[in-house]
């Protein structure tokens, strides 16, 4: 089994930013990708970045890109996503997920393990 925290939500203002961190513990294979996830109040989760086990590709959602970076520590089994230039239509609760294996998975059903999720609120 694993288990996955994240941590670093809150409370920022339009323009502001934050990094969001999850940490991944139990049994970790050597290859496995990660990727976080958002879900609005009255909406679909829906995809916001992943990053490989292998080679760090990356994949991010259009309305993200360039703003959000999504970044991973192996010895730390630990995935970030910087979050800048913050838009009120990014609040939502911010999942992590882990998929065992290689791949850029941007589907949830591809995911094997979730974490508990952390609200993320950007005021106008």
């Amino acid at each position: 089994q694993v288990q996955l925290a994240e941590s670093g939500g809150g409370l920022v203002q339009a323009g502001g930013s934050l990094r969001l961190s999850c940490a991944a513990s139990g049994r970790t294979s050597s290859s496995y990708a990660m990727g976080w996830f958002r879900q609005a109040p009255g909406k679909e989760r829906e995809f916001v970045a992943a990053r490989s086990s292998r080679g760090g590709s990356t994949s991010y959602t259009d309305s993200v890109k360039g703003r959000f970076t999504i970044s991973r520590d192996n010895v730390k089994n630990t995935v970030y996503l910087q979050m800048n230039s913050l838009k009120p239509e990014d609040t939502a609760v911010y999942y992590c997920a882990l998929m065992v294996g290689l791949g850029l998975p941007t589907q949830t059903y591809d995911y094997d393990y979730w974490g508990q999720g952390t609200q993320v609120t950007v005021s106008s």
